[in-house]
């Protein structure tokens, strides 16, 4: 599934979604005829008739995602790719895009305190979303980005985060997104953890039995924020609901390897919650980071991605030392 996900990451055009540009946009007839984008587009005017695409924004092999307007509404649509049904992955594709359907329409009856996409129309059986196109520009391009936002970018995305964090929706609302001594037991069997390791997790974890779960986006990468002129808006909802506090402050902190200051902030975020968020937070962090491993040390890879891997190395045994000594305070 990482391998997947990594491969949709190819995007056609040079724009993303709400990135400023030097005039209007221009409609690339060539990009709008390809087979896969036509099906797509079909299927959108199932549901909007009034649909009139302008650009591909984004054709892989999991989604195809078409800039639009209805009106003079500027919208996006959403599809899954017709590659999606030939892949081994299609039930889990399918079970996330409808996932993400059920998500926005939650939104519509519990507005969150965070800035998102709104829904205009789904259709669950064809994998459509039609949602609001936000202006504004990733807070990075890559999932690992060399460069990191300004610190302000930082605060006012750690921000948004914790808001959504802190949000109690009614609990029937969202469901749990992963079953962590599942999870546990998956990187031990393939080696990625060792027999301590594991244990101390499911050590932590035993001490977290009682502790109350937390809304999180699930898959809050920089390139799933978009910073737009009212302040962060938060797309890509596939991953969301309740895990143990501080998930989404793990994933953040895994991909902000450039970035000591603001590892020293999510760092304080997630222990100001006292011993208990901290140990979620630890938990959190070694899984994503043995996620983040098995998705880039694969055959094949280049320099710059070597180098990445032996930082994802480095943290992981960085936060296998932080669970260690958490182990030892308990």
């Amino acid at each position: 599934m990482p391998l997947a996900r990594q491969a949709d990451g190819q995007v056609l055009r040079a724009r993303r979604p709400g990135q400023p540009g030097g005039g209007p946009e221009r409609i690339d007839p060539s990009a709008l005829q390809t087979p896969a984008v036509r099906a797509a587009l079909a299927s959108v005017a199932r549901i909007c008739p009034a649909f009139t695409p302008r650009q591909v924004l984004r054709e892989g092999s999991r989604h195809i995602l078409v800039a639009g307007t209805i009106g003079r509404a500027p919208v996006v649509a959403k599809c899954l790719a017709p590659q999606a049904v030939r892949s081994e992955y299609f039930e889990q594709l399918v079970a996330d895009f409808h996932h993400e359907v059920a998500v926005y329409r939650a939104f519509v009856r519990h507005r969150p305190p965070v800035r998102l996409p709104r829904l205009v129309a789904a259709d669950h059986d064809r994998c459509v979303l039609v949602m609001e196109r936000v202006p504004g520009r990733p807070a990075a391009r890559e999932r690992h980005p060399v460069n990191a936002p300004t610190p302000g970018e930082v605060r006012a995305l750690l921000t948004a985060v914790r808001t959504l964090n802190l949000w109690r929706p009614p609990t029937d609302v969202f469901q749990p997104r992963l079953d962590y001594p599942m999870e546990i037991a998956r990187y031990h069997s393939v080696g990625q953890l060792t027999d301590r390791d594991a244990g101390d997790l499911r050590a932590l974890l035993h001490g977290l039995g009682t502790t109350p779960l937390q809304l999180c986006h699930g898959d809050a990468l920089l390139s799933n924020m978009l910073l737009a002129p009212s302040g962060p808006v938060l797309v890509d909802w596939e991953q969301a609901g309740w895990y143990l506090p501080g998930y989404d402050l793990a994933v953040l902190w895994s991909v902000l390897s450039g970035d000591t200051a603001a590892r020293r902030q999510i760092s304080q975020l997630a222990q100001n919650g006292g011993t208990l968020a901290r140990d979620a937070f630890l938990v959190n962090l070694v899984l994503v980071l043995m996620r983040e491993i098995r998705l880039y040390d694969v055959p094949g890879a280049g320099e710059e991605q070597r180098i990445m891997i032996r930082r994802l190395y480095d943290d992981a045994a960085l936060a296998r030392r932080a669970v260690r000594a958490a182990v030892g305070t308990r």
